[in-house]
């Protein structure tokens, strides 16, 4: 009983976890939208902080082009957007499993294993469509830099749920079977 108290508290913080990647996915995404809206909104010198404008101290001070910092805001806002999904996935299997009790159901396994597809095919899918963005600014602006976008962990993650999910259908599949055995 010593692992499944364990496995619980895993299940709990991976609940809070998720939660916060989903808050902070959204507000980040939030602030990319804000972000685009400001450079839209306030011409080269209308906004000013500290003396300075923030687009004059980003292309100046950290040599960012505005085309590259629409550009990355852009892209920020689909990835965002993709970790949020997946959060609030996640979040939704610590829930249920939480409430079941044990991770070694067949409902649980499964959603697992959605989870699992999940964290390999929202990132990678994301990246493309992110890249996807990144290439139509290259293509209208010249000088925007090149993109830093990565998906790879997110496959080993998702790989690891798969097998997690196949390990806790068995588990399901032999605490079922006492149950059987006794009603024969």
């Amino acid at each position: 009983m010593k692992s499944l108290k364990a496995l619980q508290t895993l299940a709990k913080i991976g609940k809070i976890l998720s939660t916060i990647t989903f808050v902070l996915s959204i507000v980040v995404g939030a602030f990319c939208i804000a972000g685009i809206f400001s450079l839209l909104v306030f011409p080269a010198d209308g906004f000013k902080l500290f003396g300075a404008t923030i687009r004059g101290l980003m292309e100046k001070e950290a040599d960012v082009s505005t085309a590259t910092m629409y550009a990355t805001m852009s892209c920020g806002i689909i990835l965002c957007a993709g970790e949020a999904v997946l959060a609030k996935f996640a979040e939704r299997y610590f829930k249920n499993e939480l409430k079941a009790g044990t991770p070694f159901t067949f409902d649980g396994a499964k959603e697992l294993m959605r989870l699992g597809i999940l964290a390999i095919c929202i990132p990678i899918g994301t990246a493309i469509l992110a890249g996807i963005v990144y290439g139509i600014f290259k293509l209208a602006a010249t000088d925007v830099a090149n993109p830093d976008i990565h998906s790879g962990a997110s496959v080993g993650i998702g790989v690891m749920m798969i097998v997690g999910s196949l390990l806790c259908r068995h588990g399901a599949e032999i605490s079922e079977k006492p149950e059987e055995q006794t009603a024969e």
